[in-house]
């Protein structure tokens, strides 16, 4: 029940780290080991705290999916009560070791906790909600580059656009998610009886939502790149080229898109994800002043936001 095969999703932490390093001036490399190492064992654990909840109160509704039916609880193997245990467990040992890494990450982790019993538990229970539901999961993943930037340094926070890119990226992901699940159980009304939100999307509803989570992802991602670091225009075709595989994935038969941790499988997914890192990584260490010049303003700015571009200039890591 704690699926430690899921674990692999906790590969959207690297992002925070990664970014952290690049924009934070003094970065303590001595600690930075132990603190990922640690940080990286913590929303393991919490994680699975929030999966052995969603085991627990899924059982009724999983035993109509081919596959979900099989889980110990939905299957009788485990009792609930047990479950319990288990997730109250999981939660303190990864509480404990949040701790160990700083405030601001152990208040991430409480954060990505809270979220999942809203997600699980009525009478809130915004899994059942349609769109609420996908908003709701995919909040998880600026949560994740949260903690990834905490594991670096608990000075600063991550910009906010580049939170709400990381949102709705997630918020894309699931969208596709639920309609690779709703394409594979092919009958509504059986879909309905697993989740209750499959009464009301249909593929086209989920098409539009795609559409507009990824059209919202790159706007934000845009903002952050134009606010923080010009350079990263350049990473946009290798980003963009994760997306477009990815939806090539979720249009699949039997897509691995309906179990995210088995997207490790999708070669030429996870070599543009490689990719698109490393570019990132080298664009966050290398300054280039042509790229400030090329999207410098030419056409008349109010003074208003040409104060507030001075303002912004002097905290990016290159000032042309």
């Amino acid at each position: 029940m704690a699926r430690v095969d899921y674990w692999f999703k906790n590969v959207f932490v690297l992002p925070g780290i990664v970014v952290a390093i690049g924009t934070i001036p003094a970065v303590d490399w001595r600690a930075l080991g132990a603190r990922a190492l640690i940080g990286l064992a913590s929303i393991c654990l919490v994680a699975s705290s929030n999966y052995t909840l969603n085991e627990i109160l899924d059982a009724p509704t999983d035993r109509f999916h081919v596959d979900k039916r099989h889980r110990p609880i939905a299957a009788g193997r485990v009792r609930p009560a047990a479950g319990y245990v288990q997730w109250l467990l999981l939660a303190g040992l990864g509480f404990s070791l949040a701790w160990r890494v700083s405030v601001p990450f152990l208040v991430t982790m409480v954060v990505l906790w809270t979220m999942a019993c809203a997600y699980n538990v009525p009478p809130v229970r915004t899994k059942d909600v349609p769109y609420l539901d996908v908003l709701t999961e995919a909040v998880n993943n600026p949560l994740r580059m949260l903690a990834g930037w905490f594991i670096v340094t608990e000075q600063t926070t991550a910009p906010s656009s580049l939170l709400l890119c990381y949102w709705m990226i997630g918020c894309y992901f699931m969208a596709l998610k639920r309609y690779a699940e709703l394409v594979a159980i092919g009958d509504r009304a059986r879909a309905a009886a697993y989740r209750k939100s499959f009464a009301f999307y249909t593929t086209e509803r989920l098409l539009v939502g795609i559409m507009f989570s990824a059209t919202a992802a790159m706007l934000f991602f845009g903002a952050f790149c134009m606010r923080y670091r010009m350079e990263l225009i350049l990473a946009f075709p290798f980003v963009a080229l994760v997306m477009a595989l990815y939806l090539q994935v979720a249009l699949k038969p039997d897509s691995a898109a309906q179990q995210p941790e088995r997207l490790y499988r999708e070669r030429g997914l996870m070599l543009a994800v490689i990719t698109a890192t490393a570019v990132i990584l080298l664009l966050l260490r290398n300054d280039i002043p042509a790229m400030y010049r090329f999207f410098a303003p030419t056409a008349p700015v109010q003074e208003h936001i040409a104060s507030a571009a001075m303002v912004s200039t002097r905290h990016t890591p290159f000032v042309p």
